[in-house]
């Protein structure tokens, strides 16, 4: 309250030196005017922000923060009311105590930033059922275990006795989200047939083993506490009284969530179609041009992002031929796809010793960036990176790779995830492009330094616009090549082949929710286009499929973040700096496009100024 006060009390007093809108318009605010308000609007952001942290136990756990760490976030239905609730009070209190033009060129991003969040909020609420919590991609079922394996960690016994109590509550989450599986269904939307399969083989998976059987394997979950609780070298019955605990609560909570839930899927699948695109739903045309508006922050159609696809297809083809002349290659550009899938020389074995391999080459890929860096940054992260395979629970039906951010306070590092379920799916040649992308200089420099700026509010730490962040890791498995990267041929043709990847995505996400096409053609454009192996393609249509939209911002980041350098270098030639165009990019933190593109704009003009 002493906060609005003081903020209002300062507006009224601007506001009071003016008799009418245009003479406001034409007003000089102090320096201390200014840093008052703009302080007081960071601190009303600070505060909503650890609002938002104190509702999500999981949040605070992602944070290194172990105040409710026994306790899951809400998962009812009721949340979606309450965040909508919230986001009317918030922009109301914008409304009524923020006037922008009296802020600091940072605090009025944020100002702009925090005020589209709400306004997404509420538009984005017809839609809140339209969305599948159980899928194999990042459903719950699978995310919840490995929130519990990669984040809650134990370096006491109160931790222990959390884990514990978080395995306890369970029941109650897994209640919620059957509740919210069968609202979405009395509204028609339920996933394609072929999720089920998946996402139930995973959920057994959990409950697997001991203590749910008498097996001679240990269930994922009992092996990830014994191993952390083990490490705390405690007496041997105190040690042994919290795995009794945690087995106890895996058997009587843990096992009948799950069942539960199992039996919930098995109910609805017997009712699922093939019908794979968002078309099908109510308002399905709507609801994706919404989505393709938020995931690329632009007003892009669904028909001129596949059009962009399919152009973008095939310059890539072309310079892919002109690789398959360099090496020698006799045969069409198909007959060289296939000798890429197929030539045993690109893969390591599938077997333990070919994955610790592939792991201890994709780090050394990342530790020789590292040496680099100050050839293209300014700024470079103080958080470290790890390379670690995807748990065996859930790598059959998870993506190929992923990064993990590290906590912000140090205590957890980044982590680069690769899944070597299908060796035949991670090919040596582009593993150079795929340590880029998540590690270095893609995922891990963006995010992490963005959670080390001082210079912005909690909220834009954690910013989530998806063209940007994964634009921004398609630029970094560009940009190496520009400091001598990729000098085997068959690496930059597995770079290219990454950048065609992310091209057949506008074609065929496109396609499934707005063309109509069935989850076999996607299949048959992937495999017909791309040199990647066929499991790769069935997974990539299927995460099409429950994410649509999504795997569009990759390419549209991209393209903008190359269109934004490159007239950058024409405007200010000779003395355009690399490494300060990235430090642009890089140092508010994930922002819409269109905002990106003002920055550069007012990096440049003011380059322009001071040679001047």
């Amino acid at each position: 309250m002493k906060n609005k006060l003081k903020l209002s009390i300062i507006l009224l007093a601007i506001a009071g030196m003016v008799s009418c809108e245009e003479e406001k318009k034409g007003a000089d605010y102090s320096e201390t005017e200014i840093e008052e308000a703009s302080g007081e609007l960071n601190k009303y952001f600070d505060a909503e922000f650890e609002k938002d942290i104190a509702e999500s136990p999981m949040f605070q756990t992602q944070l290194g923060r172990k105040t409710d760490y026994g306790k899951w976030d809400d998962f009812s239905t009721l949340k979606y009311t309450k965040d909508l609730e919230q986001a009317k009070e918030r922009l109301q209190y914008l409304k009524e105590n923020v006037e922008e033009k009296i802020l600091n060129e940072s605090t009025r991003l944020s100002y702009r930033l925090f005020k589209q969040e709400q306004e997404n909020e509420i538009a984005d609420y017809d839609f809140r059922f339209y969305n599948y919590p159980i899928n194999q991609m990042h459903g719950y079922h699978s995310s919840l275990p490995a929130f519990l394996i990669n984040m809650h960690r134990i370096d006491s016994v109160a931790d222990a006795e959390a884990y514990i109590s978080r395995l306890n509550g369970l029941p109650k989450v897994f209640d919620e989200i059957v509740e919210g599986l069968k609202i979405r269904e009395q509204n028609g939307v339920v996933p394609p047939k072929f999720v089920f399969e998946l996402v139930l083989e995973d959920s057994r998976n959990v409950i697997k083993g001991k203590p749910f059987a008498n097996s001679k394997e240990t269930s994922t979950l009992l092996n990830d506490f014994k191993t952390k609780v083990e490490k705390l070298n405690l007496p041997e019955k105190e040690e042994l009284n919290l795995i009794a605990e945690a087995e106890k609560a895996l058997v009587a909570s843990v096992q009948p969530a799950y069942e539960k839930l199992i039996t919930t899927l098995e109910d609805q699948q017997q009712r699922a179609t093939t019908e794979d695109g968002v078309w099908k739903f109510a308002k399905g045309e709507e609801f994706y041009k919404n989505r393709l508006k938020r995931i690329t922050t632009t007003d892009l159609t669904a028909n001129a992002i596949h059009e962009i696809g399919l152009s973008e297809v095939s310059r890539i083809h072309g310079e892919m031929e002109a690789i398959m002349k360099k090496v020698g290659f006799k045969g069409s550009l198909q007959d060289f796809f296939e000798f890429m899938r197929t030539d045993k020389q690109f893969y390591y074995e599938n077997t333990p010793e070919g994955k610790e391999k592939y792991l201890a080459e994709a780090t050394n890929i990342i530790n020789t960036m590292k040496v680099r860096l100050d050839d293209l940054f300014l700024t470079k992260p103080k958080a470290d990176i790890v390379v670690k395979a995807v748990e065996a629970f859930r790598e059959k039906s998870a993506g190929k790779a992923f990064y993990q951010q590290p906590a912000i306070d140090g205590s957890r590092p980044g982590t680069f995830y690769a899944n070597l379920y299908d060796m035949s799916a991670m090919p040596t040649y582009q593993m150079e492009a795929l340590a880029y992308h998540e590690g270095i200089p893609g995922h891990h420099m963006q995010i992490a330094i963005a959670q080390e700026l001082d210079s912005i509010p909690m909220f834009r730490k954690f910013g989530g616009y998806t063209a940007y962040v994964e634009g921004w890791g398609l630029y970094s498995e560009f940009v190496p090549k520009e400091i001598g990267f990729y000098s085997d041929p068959y690496s930059d043709f597995g770079r290219l082949a990454m950048e065609l990847w992310r091209s057949c995505r506008l074609v065929v996400d496109t396609g499934i929710h707005s063309k109509k096409w069935t989850r076999e053609e996607g299949i048959e454009y992937y495999k017909a286009n791309t040199p990647n192996a066929e499991s790769d393609c069935v997974k990539m249509v299927e995460r099409h499929i429950v994410m649509p939209g999504q795997a569009t911002a990759y390419k549209i980041g991209m393209n903008k973040i190359i269109e934004l350098r490159e007239d950058a270098k024409i405007q200010l030639e000779k003395d355009f700096d690399l490494r300060e165009f990235h430090d642009v990019v890089l140092l508010n933190g994930a922002v819409p496009l269109n905002i990106l593109e003002e920055m550069v704009q007012d990096w440049v003009d003011s380059k322009k100024a001071s040679i001047l």
